[in-house]
This record gives structure tokens, C-alpha cells and sequence, in this order.
């Protein structure tokens, strides 16, 4: 029967779908691969517990964003099919929830062997039955001083209607009973509280929402309980801004602002309980969020992660250092001395700088530089994620206060930074700054920065590019590349690409830069064309691609038409990958691996050909739909001839990497790497950023020395 099943379903599958796959699932399988890190015995004990915490908080947004849009679709298009797979819209839905079942019971196994070697560590987690005496004459005292008063409890009856809960928002749970009736209670748990409560003296602790739960009887002391528990219900936060259209009178930060609020209130998505689970009970619950069967999960693993960090910060230096990655510190970049001009040195000689492994201060001297120098006159940049406390802002002021023209494109529509950017508009555009925001039906994702300099009569523009965001907390966890340049036509390109987002021209034309949405998916189809000619005519050929992402189906289509006609592709991708590589007669020559480290790999890189002919670009964008005909980013070749070489050699060293790095095989799943190298690219990269920097410190003093020897020896003289 199954046997026959398979025949059937292969004839009805279209053939322009055998060599791709769903970009929900892969994102799922890519998600495992995270949640695996916390498995791994070459991890520290404290980074795993980061690792559950990072794929709980990476799964949440999944469900928020991701089947919030197949939700909604499912209700506007029941028939819209996804072009990697051919599924509807709900279909989709139905395997997310029956690929995500064993993911919860994955991470519980995991997590349940994580608490058990902290244990040893006299890191324990309580419940509240296993207190002792003393530990539970303390919590008591600890809830009725700090916790009760701020709780707010209700019940649910025919006069207390079924309240709306917040999106992610821890609740306990009630069945209760009085007098022959029964209703349901929640007691939301209130932000202001602590995500945990540590016993002093000691490095055991007891989770907030285990303590009010522990006390439910106390709380609905009218009432019995016949059954508590933890829950929390995950809601659609796709707002479609399209459907939301701005007043004419209506300023466009203002209407962010109320654009946000809907998020909180959009349609429920998803279900969970902490530990304490009732069929039985818990139906009202689930009926009353109109959710099916398939849309509840139950964990042993707190719903919320997020106090993963406070927890380890916390613990004693000693614990810290012995259960987590050693200490690294981004490193001064050897290309550039900070105690010089950056301008003078850019004239020079190009510099690329390679985060975490070297510092984002580079960068940001280059900024405060410009800020403070008498010959420049402006200063223009994208902001699309920045820091709480950002130093770029801090510049960016620093620049207009000493009356420099600065121009900042600021992307209100960053999901989940959206308030964070409003407040820095805001900021900026009070202290005299010029503030762009972009389209109305394309965020605008681009890293460049360009600030122009007028000495002696002359004009020139030093442009920065890069593949992450201009934020100092991200730069020391994503792997990316900035990219400082005194080229002019570069330059001269970045003027004009912000003379056309001030003018919303999404048309412009530019000598060197490629850029989404008009020119990147063109051009990156037109460098596969003439690695495909190479391949026809015999000449050396092949495709190198790096990124976060692969789900544009005609680049797919371009790279399979490739892969078909011999030429050898190579790609990095991290996360999500809509290609099978490795199918004989479609994708036998593409081969994609993906690493999963201690840093979150961001850089997109971009290189066709062999040899001097090489293209070698660096970009802000992956190769997803939404990236190259959704977004305004930018692609800048890379022409110089040391930077071109390190490039290549950091590409070389990733493909090396079989202890972070993993296969996708023709089923589209993650393997191992067999080839016993025991190679780590990111610790390969740590190692090469210190050592590079002592050569060059040790250079320096030895030039210093030189030089006092010589003026010693003048002086004689």
C-alpha cells in the first residue's frame, strides 16, 4: 500500500518540484541544527543552556512571523501554493505543527540531561515540592512580600468574560470549583517581576512563574482547585502594513506606533503548558483561543528562555569561566592604526574588517572621526538595527552639533526594533538631522555608509559597506564583513544611491554597486550565464556563494540550469535552503554545507569564475525573494587585490570546518562532515586575529625602536 502510495504521489508531483523544498521545513530542520549544539559534548555546559534558550526564542519568532503569514494567507488564498513544494497555505501549517512535536520532546530530553550536570555544579532549578524547610520558609515570605500584591487574578464565568491574552505572556491556568459550579481562573504574570528568584548564598533558584503556580490554591482561596497550570499562547505579529493604509495628515512615525499595538492582538497561532498537562482541562482553554488539537504543546522546558543570560551573569567568576567558551575580544584590525588618520590611511589602500573576530571600534573611529573633522562636510548612512545604547547614533549627533550635513535612512519596519528605531528617528530628527524613511512597499535593509571630505578643492568620499547591521552588540556575536573604501566610483555610486531613496527612485543606475530591487537578481542571473558558457566551452568555471539564506526560486532555477550543464557550486548557507543538492541529472554538482558555532555566521558573500576574471562581491542581501525584489540592499564588488585573497582564504577555511560544519544531503537533511580535518573555522578565525595583531603591535614597537636608535645616533652627531 505505501508502495503504491509513493508511485502515485510521484506522478502527481510536477517536475519543476523535485529538486526543492519547503522553506518552513527547512527553516525547521536548520532550527534542529541549533537546538543540536546543545547536545554536543564539545560545548560548554553554560552555552548549551544558551543554545536551548536561543532555539526556544528563534522557534517563538518562527511561529509569530512565519505562521502568522501562512495563516493569514490561508484565510485570504486557500489555493496559493508555495512554488518550492506545491503545498497550500494550510497544508504548510499542518506539517509545521507535526514537524515541531518532536522538536519539544527533543529539546526536553536535552534540557532534562543539561539541569542534570548542573546539578554537580550546585546550579539546580526548584520546584517548589522539592524545597527544604528553610528554602521554602524563605520563598513564602519572598511571595507574600513581593509577589502577591502585584498580582492581578480573575476568574471566567458568565459575568467575567474570557480576557485577551498577551502574546507570549506567562499565565497560570485554573479549574475551579465553588458550590456545585466551576469556571476556569488566570493569573497573568506581571512583567515587572523577576523571570527567577536564587536562594541567598547559593546558585539555586526558583522560577517566578513556578512559585505563583505553587501558590494557586492561596491565590483562589474561595474556591478549590481542582487543577494548575503554566501556559502561554503565541499570537500572529505579521502585521501587513499594505492593509493598514497612512492618512495623508498622518505623521509616519505615529503611525508605526499604532501599527504595533495591533500586534499583541492578532489571531492566536499556537498553545503551550509548562509541565502540568489535563486533555481534559486544558480543551476550554484551547477552544476558547479557537485553536485546534495540532496547534498545542506541552514542554518540560520553561516556555520562556530569555533569563538564560541574568542567570549565567550572576553565577561566580570561577563557575563562569570553567562552563562557558573561553573569552574572546574582538581584536584591533592590524590594517588600520587608530592612532592616525582613518582618511589618510583609507587614501592608501582599502581595509576590510572581519567581524567578531575584529573590532566594530574600527569602524566607529572612522565615524567619530568624521564627526569631529573640520574637512568633511556630510555624513550619510542606513540604520536598519542598532544598539540600546548606540555609539553610530552617539557620532551621528556628535557630527550635526559640529554643523555637518548628515543624512540618515532610518527603516522604521525593522520587526521587533521598530520602537528602538522610532526613538533614535526621533532623536536624530530633533537635533537637525535629515531623515529619509524609505518605500511604502520595501524595507530598505542596505549596510552603506558614506562620508564626504573637501581638502585643498578637492572632493572625496570614503564609503563603508557591509553585510550586518551598524550595532556594537551584534558585531561581537554575527560573523560579517565591513568593508572601508576611498574608491570613487564607489563613492560616487553611494551619493547617488541617496539622492534616489530621498527621491524614492528605486530605478537609479550605478556604475559598481549592484542593487535590490532592480539590479541584483539580474546580475547575480547574468554572472551564473557566464559561469554556464565557461562550463559549455570548456574553460574554467565555477560558483562560490555564502549566505544566510536560499529561497529565490530563479536563482534556484539558474543555479540547478548550472548544475546541469557541469558547472561546480559551492554554497554556505546557515539557515534556510529551498535547493536538494546532489540529485543525479539536476543538482549533482552543487554541494551546501552550513556551519552552527559559538558566532552566528551573517556575512553574504558572492564570488563567480576562477582566476584574475574572478567577481567577488560582498552584500547585505540573501538570496530570498523578500531580499532581492522586496528590499532595497546593496552588493559592492571587490576589487582589491590582498582583500580579494583573504576573502578567498576565509571561503576556504569554512569549507575546511567538519566540527561546526555539516552537510545537506539529497534529502535535504543535515549530516556530518567526514573528514576527520577536527578543523573549526571559527576558532581557525579567533586564533589568526590574535596572532595577527601581536605581529603587528611587535612590528610597531620594533619600528619605534628603530626610529629612537636613529635619532639617538643623530643627536651624537
Amino acid at each position: 500500500m505505501n508502495e503504491t502510495n509513493n508511485i502515485i504521489r510521484k506522478k502527481e508531483t510536477p517536475s519543476k518540484y523535485k529538486y526543492t523544498q519547503n522553506r518552513e521545513l527547512s527553516w525547521l530542520k536548520f532550527n534542529q541544527r541549533v537546538l543540536r549544539e546543545a547536545a554536543d559534548e564539545t560545548v560548554p555546559l553554560l552555552e548549551k543552556v544558551k543554545f536551548i534558550s536561543i532555539f526556544t526564542s528563534n522557534l517563538d519568532e518562527f511561529y509569530m512571523i512565519r505562521c502568522g503569514s501562512l495563516y493569514d494567507i490561508s484565510l485570504v488564498d486557500k489555493k496559493l501554493r508555495d512554488n518550492k513544494t506545491g503545498l497550500t497555505a494550510k497544508e504548510q501549517l499542518n506539517l509545521i505543527y507535526e514537524k515541531t512535536a518532536p522538536l519539544y520532546k527533543e529539546k526536553d530530553e536535552i534540557y532534562s540531561k543539561i539541569l542534570a550536570k548542573l546539578r554537580e555544579y550546585r546550579i539546580i532549578r526548584h520546584s517548589f515540592d522539592e524545597l527544604d524547610s528553610l528554602k521554602r520558609k524563605y520563598i513564602t515570605q519572598y511571595f507574600y512580600e513581593n509577589v502577591s500584591p502585584l498580582l492581578s487574578p480573575q476568574i471566567i464565568d458568565l459575568r467575567h468574560p474570557f480576557p485577551h491574552m498577551i502574546n507570549k505572556k506567562l499565565y497560570i491556568y485554573s479549574i475551579l470549583e465553588n458550590e456545585n459550579t466551576r469556571c476556569m481562573g488566570l493569573i497573568p504574570i506581571p512583567k515587572q517581576l523577576p523571570a527567577y528568584v536564587m536562594f541567598p548564598g547559593t546558585h539555586e533558584y526558583i522560577l517566578m512563574e513556578e512559585l505563583i503556580y505553587a501558590f494557586a490554591e492561596k491565590i483562589f482561596s474561595n474556591y478549590t482547585v481542582k487543577y494548575s497550570t503554566i501556559t502561554a499562547v503565541t499570537r500572529n505579529a505579521d502585521v501587513n502594513l499594505q492593509n493598514s493604509p497612512i492618512d495623508e495628515d498622518e505623521d509616519y512615525r505615529h503611525y508605526m506606533k499604532n501599527i504595533l499595538k495591533k500586534r499583541n492582538r492578532l489571531a492566536p497561532i499556537r498553545l503551550e503548558f509548562y509541565k502540568y498537562y489535563n486533555h481534559k482541562y486544558n480543551k476550554n482553554l484551547r477552544r476558547k483561543l479557537d485553536l485546534h488539537k495540532n496547534q498545542v504543546f506541552v514542554t518540560n522546558t520553561p516556555i520562556n528562555m530569555d533569563y538564560t543570560y541574568d542567570l549565567i551573569d550572576s553565577l561566580p567568576q570561577q563557575i563562569k569561566e570553567e562552563l562557558t567558551f573561553p573569552e574572546f575580544k574582538s581584536q584591533k584590525s592590524p590594517n588600520l592604526n587608530t592612532k592616525k588618520s582613518v582618511f589618510k590611511q583609507l587614501d592608501k589602500k582599502d581595509v576590510l574588517l572581519f567581524y567578531p573576530y575584529e573590532s566594530m571600534n574600527t569602524f566607529l573611529g572612522f565615524l567619530k572621526e568624521a564627526a569631529n573633522d573640520d574637512d568633511v562636510t556630510s555624513i550619510k548612512i542606513t540604520l536598519y538595527r542598532v544598539a540600546r545604547s548606540s555609539q553610530v547614533i552617539k557620532y551621528l549627533l556628535e557630527a550635526i552639533e559640529n554643523e555637518k550635513d548628515v543624512t540618515v535612512l532610518i527603516e522604521l519596519r525593522a520587526r521587533f526594533d521598530e520602537k528602538n528605531n522610532i526613538y533614535n528617528a526621533e532623536l536624530l530628527e530633533e537635533a537637525g538631522c535629515q531623515i529619509i524613511y524609505g518605500f511604502e512597499n520595501y524595507k530598505v535593509h542596505s549596510k552603506i555608509c558614506v562620508v564626504t571630505r573637501k581638502s585643498k578643492n578637492k572632493i572625496t568620499h570614503y564609503t563603508q559597506i557591509g553585510t550586518g547591521n551598524y550595532n556594537e552588540k551584534t558585531a561581537k556575536l554575527y560573523t560579517d564583513y565591513a568593508y572601508l573604501t576611498s574608491n570613487q566610483t564607489i563613492g560616487e555610486d553611494a551619493i547617488r544611491f541617496f539622492k534616489n531613496m530621498a527621491l524614492s527612485n528605486l530605478n537609479g543606475t550605478y556604475d559598481k554597486l549592484l542593487v535590490a530591487p532592480t539590479s541584483l537578481r539580474n546580475n547575480i542571473i547574468k554572472y551564473i550565464d557566464e559561469e554556464i558558457k565557461k562550463s559549455e566551452n570548456n574553460m574554467e568555471n565555477g560558483i562560490i556563494m555564502k549566505m544566510n539564506s536560499l529561497t529565490d526560486r530563479k536563482i534556484i532555477n539558474k543555479l540547478v540550469e548550472a548544475s546541469q550543464k557541469g558547472v561546480k557550486i559551492t554554497m554556505i548557507i546557515r539557515g534556510i535552503c529551498c535547493i536538494i543538492p546532489g540529485l543525479p541529472g539536476k543538482t549533482d554538482n552543487i554541494e551546501v554545507r552550513s556551519i552552527v558555532g559559538r558566532y552566528l555566521e551573517h556575512s553574504r558573500i558572492y564570488i563567480f569564475g576562477k582566476g584574475s576574471d574572478r567577481k567577488i562581491y560582498i552584500s547585505s542581501a540573501d538570496i530570498m525573494t523578500r531580499n532581492t525584489a522586496k528590499r532595497v540592499e546593496v552588493a559592492c564588488p571587490i576589487e582589491d587585490f590582498d582583500i580579494r585573497k583573504r576573502i578567498l582564504e576565509d571561503i576556504e577555511a569554512m569549507l575546511k570546518d567538519d566540527i561546526k560544519g555539516r552537510r545537506i544531503n539529497k534529502k535535504g537533511d543535515y549530516e556530518y562532515i567526514k573528514e576527520q580535518k577536527q578543523f573549526s573555522s571559527q576558532d581557525f578565525f579567533q586564533k589568526r586575529a590574535i596572532k595577527e595583531i601581536k605581529e603587528y603591535n611587535t612590528y610597531e614597537e620594533n619600528k619605534s625602536i628603530f626610529r629612537r636608535i636613529i635619532d639617538y645616533i643623530q643627536q651624537l652627531f
